[in-house]
């Protein structure tokens, strides 16, 4: 399988007057064509800040170091004239709120034209047409008629599709949807992720899809990283994550969703405490604070991400605990 993003040691770190954020400690990963890797994590583990570095867009006092290689081409740090030839072009990101990330000024047309104006070199005319066929492929009805239309004249489900048709005009190797269903009501939700899967299954991409909802992930993703204080504590396919969780914060991720079948063994659970400060990391595991299973050994060495396991179906799973199995 030919690898589209393909990570390697990288660091985020931000400059604050209080001292400098460790948001992400040292990931590696790779996301395959086609494939869906899920990133699932609480608010504050790094997920987002992985990719927001990837494609060049962290805040100023930010930086990143490492390797991050897209379709084999080393795209970090790369001059800002460079890179914009491959985001919006060849890797496009969905973000969170719709509302903030369309221009409020400017109507759908000029948002969506302007993408394929500046990427392609089409015409006004040829980019509008191309841009309405895009907002039917999304289920936007009438399509023709709301493009001349302005964000807050649609409602948040209906802002998400022109999100993610402005993300895939240019027809991109890599989409990343960084919590895309996030505010959305349940029936809205559901609808986001069969335009998705579709869209996927149309153009061939990969998608990276960030979220702290685990009920999205084992709809939508083949293979799962788990975030925790800036670092990944466990890697696998998403059947092997849910049916055998071999981290600790990945079983309480678990134990804390709600179940149909809840018995008293199952009833919900939570972690206790809070996600260490990423200005000042814990010797050892940043997680053991919290863990129900810390011993006399994770206080004092740091745990690596290690391969332990096959899965049946061939993806490599990995941890970074020192238990050997929970």
């Amino acid at each position: 399988m030919s690898k589209v993003l393909e990570v390697t040691d990288l660091k985020t770190t931000f400059s604050t007057p209080e001292g400098e954020v460790k948001a992400v400690g040292g990931v590696d990963f790779t996301i395959n064509k086609g494939e869906t890797l899920g990133v699932v994590g609480e608010s504050g583990s790094g997920k987002s800040q992985i990719f927001m570095s990837i494609m060049g867009l962290l805040a100023r006092n930010g930086r990143a170091v490492g390797s991050v290689k897209f379709q084999g081409q080393e795209i970090l740090g790369l001059p800002v004239k460079d890179l914009n030839r491959v985001r919006g072009a060849k890797m496009s990101m969905i973000f969170q709120d719709p509302m903030t990330s369309l221009n409020p000024y400017l109507s759908v047309r000029r948002q969506m034209t302007e993408v394929l104006m500046q990427h392609k070199g089409l015409s006004e005319e040829k980019a509008a047409a191309e841009s309405v066929a895009m907002l039917e492929k999304v289920q936007i009805p009438e399509a023709k008629r709301r493009l001349d239309m302005f964000p807050h004249e649609f409602s948040g489900g209906m802002r998400q599709r022109v999100m993610i048709a402005m993300a895939l005009l240019c027809g991109p190797e890599l989409l990343i949807a960084d919590e895309p269903t996030t505010a959305l009501d349940v029936t809205v939700q559901a609808q986001i992720l069969e335009v998705l899967v579709g869209l996927q299954r149309d153009f061939g991409m990969a998608i990276a899809l960030i979220t702290h909802d685990l009920g999205v992930i084992a709809r939508m993703a083949d293979r799962v990283m788990v975030m925790y204080a800036g670092g990944i504590v466990e890697k696998g396919s998403v059947r092997d994550l849910f049916k055998d969780p071999q981290h600790p914060y990945t079983q309480g991720l678990l134990e804390s969703m709600p179940r149909l079948d809840e018995t008293e063994s199952t009833r919900l659970q939570t972690i206790g405490g809070q996600p260490p400060n990423l200005q000042n990391l814990p010797s050892g595991c940043s997680f053991r604070d919290r863990c129900r299973y810390a011993f006399e050994r994770c206080p004092v060495e740091r745990p690596v991400l290690t391969p332990f396991a096959e899965g049946p179906d061939g993806v490599t799973r990995s941890k970074a605990c020192h238990l050997p199995s929970l």
